[in-house]
């Protein structure tokens, strides 16, 4: 935010006033209307064992929305072009994403299971909609879910390794 700040040549408080936030920053300069940090906070309330379904879910539908899907594939697809945005959105990844998740599921190494889930959803962003690979593409959401939740579980509720002595 600071940065934002300087280069705007306005004092951070400001922003701070204006967007609330960095991920409200975010979502004002993308122009979104499904802004991914708030789609993840709708996810995370609930039970933790479903809480890998949950946020598939609420990806699947920001992304399958027509009025909300193109805008989230062109900002991936300009980050990718645009290091500023690239850093940005990375930024926003990290911080109001990866770090949310690894503080709702606390434990050992939390961030590297909340990383790793995280590369798996960013996966399945671009197979489904920047690639549109199908059978993926076309999968029908409840299918899709069905076969890709068993690894995001995986990867966030890892199982436990035997102690050896």
């Amino acid at each position: 935010m600071r940065s934002v700040a300087a280069e705007a040549g306005v004092d951070a408080a400001l922003i701070s006033y204006f967007f609330g936030s960095k991920k409200g920053l975010f979502g004002a300069v993308v122009g979104l209307l499904a802004n991914p940090p708030e789609v993840l906070a709708g996810a995370l309330p609930g039970d933790p064992a479903g809480l890998p379904e949950r946020i598939l879910r609420a990806q699947l539908a920001a992304w399958d929305d027509p009025a909300t899907g193109p805008p989230l594939a062109l900002l991936v697809r300009t980050a990718v072009q645009e290091p500023e945005l690239s850093r940005l959105l990375k930024d926003v990844v990290w911080h109001e994403m990866i770090e949310r998740v690894a503080a709702h599921v606390g434990g050992p190494d939390a961030s590297g299971r909340a990383a790793a889930f995280g590369t798996q959803l960013a996966g399945v962003v671009f197979a489904r909609y920047i690639l549109a690979i199908d059978p993926i593409a076309s999968m029908p959401t409840d299918e899709f879910v069905a076969r890709h939740v068993p690894p995001l579980r995986l990867a966030l509720f890892p199982p436990r390794r035997p102690r050896t002595f």
